[in-house]
């Protein structure tokens, strides 16, 4: 069988950042093999309430060769240790979502089993004092892992993510992108043509008259969906009788103190509001469903909630939770909003361009263009796309709140089977099976269904195998240690200031 031709260039349709992680990432790893072009409108605007990461982004940017310091001074970044989520599961509520581990598992039982067997003896404290995230985030405190930290000590892993202006991320980004070789070209896209026979996408044609054609074609062209939606017609799946949220209203203000080392989340009548501390501002939103409240209601409680003056008039967003029928369609790849939109109570918008970019190195096409690539590609962005759906759901669901017409819907909603299947398992006896590569793991799962009132009704049997005295002894050692360690960390801000701070913003 005759070997297809390699791609030998690549048009990305649009910026932001998700354009711009495309490009520093394809020119970083294919060099010059390949010719990238980015095509953006500096009239067309970008979402940019991507504040708030996952860890899995340092992982991304050690991939470009990024230095952290840099990286987090140039976006006016800070450090997330977590999520604080206030009044979800009852009005006066707060747990924190924390990164990392809880404990440290003893044989093959994971730590929550025991805390569950000292829970019922009454000897436990709440989860999250046994995990070092979640009991440093509240007192401000952060530091990266030591490089002599012993290998067992609770700050030999610290699990972190980041803070920062999406802006700034794609201004960086682009810098690099075009140090590597990227090719920008300014300008609006006014058609599409594609190949009559194949259907494949041969070239944009712009404004100005220019055309930009390429082998390969990513669209990173937010809602619009200019290629993969309009041009080629890839069906869209509503997610909104599950995730009725459909607006969100943006605005940031002036910081009144040292940035926070964890994103807050907190719940309002029909959605809720979002804090990410900055270095320079606070950025602040609120996610509704306009179905239960107003915009002008929703702005108003956005703004009586500001931490300090506001910097801007607040920002409307219209979005429909779903996913594309298909990411990738013919030789056109959809990456970040165009593929599909998970709303950002947990930080997923960037981790899902990091993961469609990861998938497509991974399942890298010739000029033939393989089904069975796609098809494995398709596969797989729909399982992470439905897995996290499911995890967001989890945090309407699971509630006690009856004071809202909002929180009496999605309290009582129909859930997806595979939701109600992962609920059913953990509030049997606290398991929880990661099924395949879904991102949150075991710690997320836990303590996003204790925080919110699911809790077991019984532990393991195994546990049983350990003495009651020595399961006890051990749950009360592991606090001990995690409540030191966290001693040892610096304040956040001291950290910062010692190791990345930013320059002053421009007035």
């Amino acid at each position: 069988m005759e070997q297809a031709a390699p791609i030998r260039s690549i048009a990305i349709i649009g910026g932001g950042t998700a354009g711009w992680m495309c490009a520093a990432a394809i020119t970083k790893s294919f060099g010059s093999k390949i010719a990238v072009t980015l095509v953006e409108s500096d009239e067309i605007g970008t979402i940019g309430v991507g504040e708030a990461t996952v860890p899995h982004l340092s992982a991304f940017n050690r991939l470009l060769g990024i230095d952290e310091a840099e990286f987090v001074r140039e976006t006016q970044g800070s450090f997330k240790l977590g999520i604080q989520f206030n009044d979800w599961g009852r009005i006066g509520d707060s747990y924190i979502h924390g990164f990392g581990t809880i404990g440290r598992d003893l044989g093959l039982m994971p730590f929550h089993q025991y805390w569950l067997k000292a829970r019922a003896a009454g000897k436990a404290r709440d989860i999250g004092a046994y995990s070092l995230n979640t009991l440093a985030a509240p007192q401000d405190r952060f530091m990266a892992s030591p490089v002599d930290a012993p290998p067992n000590s609770p700050l030999a892993d610290i699990a972190y993510a980041y803070h920062f202006d999406a802006g700034l991320y794609a201004r960086y980004l682009r810098g690099r992108a075009e140090r590597q070789g990227a090719r920008r070209v300014e300008g609006k896209v006014v058609s599409v043509a594609q190949n009559g026979e194949t259907g494949f996408v041969d070239h944009v044609t712009l404004e100005s008259g220019e055309k930009v054609a390429a082998d390969l074609f990513l669209d990173c062209t937010g809602f619009r969906a200019l290629l993969i939606g309009q041009a080629l017609g890839v069906g869209f799946e509503d997610w909104t009788q599950w995730l009725p949220c459909d607006r969100a209203v943006a605005v940031p203000c002036e910081k009144v103190g040292p940035p926070t080392p964890y994103t807050r989340s907190t719940a309002r009548k029909a959605g809720w509001q979002w804090r990410i501390p900055l270095q320079h501002r606070t950025g602040n939103g609120h996610v509704y469903s306009s179905g239960f409240i107003s915009d002008d209601e929703a702005s108003a409680i956005l703004l009586e909630n500001l931490d300090g003056r506001p910097l801007a008039d607040p920002r409307t967003l219209r979005f429909t939770t779903g996913v594309r029928d298909k990411l990738w369609h013919r030789n056109v790849v959809a990456i970040g909003l165009a593929g599909g939109f998970i709303e950002p109570l947990e930080s997923t918008a960037i981790y899902l361009i990091q993961a469609g970019i990861n998938r497509l190195m991974a399942l890298f096409p010739d000029a033939g263009f393989a089904q069975p690539l796609q098809d494995a590609y398709n596969e797989q962005s729909r399982f992470e796309y439905e897995r996290i759906r499911d995890f967001i759901i989890l945090h309407y669901h699971a509630t006690e709140r009856d004071d809202s017409p909002f929180w009496d819907h999605v309290r009582t909603m129909e859930i997806p089977a595979s939701l109600q299947a992962y609920i059913d398992l953990f509030r049997a006896n606290g398991q929880f099976f990661r099924n395949g590569t879904e991102m949150f793991g075991l710690t997320s799962w836990v303590q996003v269904m204790i925080g919110q009132g699911i809790v077991p009704r019984a532990h393991h049997p195994a546990v049983e195998w350990v003495a009651d005295s020595d399961a006890l002894a051990f749950v009360d050692h592991i606090g001990k240690v995690i409540e030191a360690n966290v001693g040892l960390m610096p304040a956040h801000d001291a950290f910062l200031q010692r190791c990345c701070a930013a320059p002053a913003m421009a007035k």
